[in-house]
């Protein structure tokens, strides 16, 4: 995918390391490794903040672009098991950038008036308008992993969807919104620890949900579902990167990278000025 030089900590840039390929398995993934970094937690969660400046001037730059007529965006979209990080992902990666220029959508279960649209209807109210870094939590994508989970939809239209997501993403690309794909892959352990460490502080308590209990028995049935809808809907245009997230910090980094690369391919442009700059500074002096 990337045509970047590794550095920064990474031995191999995350884009090539991490998008999903021909042949890839999700029960291939080491849920607790850090591929490509070879640092500590410590050296992680420092470059984190080291990169925080270089992320915001690039979203800056595309927010500016898209002020001054621009048409392009950038959509980041997480998908992952209950207590797998999107949250602490979105605080401490994108909420580093001006949020002037960000369009965060958290889509839980439909609304009655959404169930009576297709599924993308309420997800195309949500895209990100031209100079955005959009962010969405949870997606599209549970229309085809929890409705295959608990057989609320069969095979054909299942797989109507798939190819409803194939066509949409393309539809974004060619219109000039870049989209990263993420799964935040943890292990059925590490779900349990941290629900566990949920009910141990009084401070977390309103993060956890009973409800949860239920789907965690479903997780084989849910790793088989992504595995399932990643094969279908990774593409050229709009790849899955799944990400070992046992370990918050290299996840966020990750995402972090993942964003930088894409910005710096759509290197966008600070707009030129729509009046003359001389006669602006004499009139200025003037006043």
């Amino acid at each position: 995918m990337g045509k970047r030089k590794a550095g920064h900590g990474f031995s191999e840039v995350p884009e090539d390391l991490l998008v999903v390929g021909p042949g890839f398995r999700l029960a291939d993934i080491d849920t607790s490794s850090t591929p490509g970094f070879s640092g500590s937690k410590s050296d992680g969660e420092a470059l984190l903040t080291q990169r925080d400046t270089h992320l915001a001037g690039l979203q800056e730059r595309l927010f500016a672009e898209g002020k001054g007529g621009g048409t392009r965006s950038l959509l980041l979209i997480l998908q992952a098991m209950d207590t797998a990080g999107k949250g602490g992902t979105i605080s401490h990666v994108v909420g580093v950038v001006d949020v002037q220029g960000v369009q965060l959508a958290a889509f839980k279960s439909p609304t009655d008036e959404e169930k009576q649209h297709d599924f993308l209807w309420r997800v195309e109210k949500q895209l990100p308008k031209p100079g955005m870094l959009g962010c969405f939590d949870r997606s599209h994508y549970e229309d085809v992993l929890i409705h295959r989970v608990h057989g609320w939809a069969d095979e054909t239209e299942l797989e109507r969807r798939y190819s409803a997501i194939q066509d949409f993403e393309a539809r974004l690309h060619a219109s000039g919104t870049e989209i990263i794909k993420v799964m935040l892959h943890i292990s059925k352990d590490e779900q349990g620890r941290r629900l566990a460490a949920r009910l141990d502080d009084p401070t977390k308590y309103w993060k956890y949900n009973p409800g949860d209990l239920a789907e965690r028995k479903l997780w084989d049935s849910y790793m088989e579902a992504y595995q399932i809808a990643i094969e279908r809907t990774s593409t050229p245009y709009a790849p899955w990167y799944v990400i070992p997230a046992d370990s918050k910090w290299y996840a966020r980094l990750v995402v972090q990278e993942l964003l930088v690369a894409a910005l710096e391919r759509m290197d966008p442009q600070w707009p030129a000025p729509a009046f003359d700059i001389e006669e602006q500074k004499a009139l200025l002096a003037a006043t």
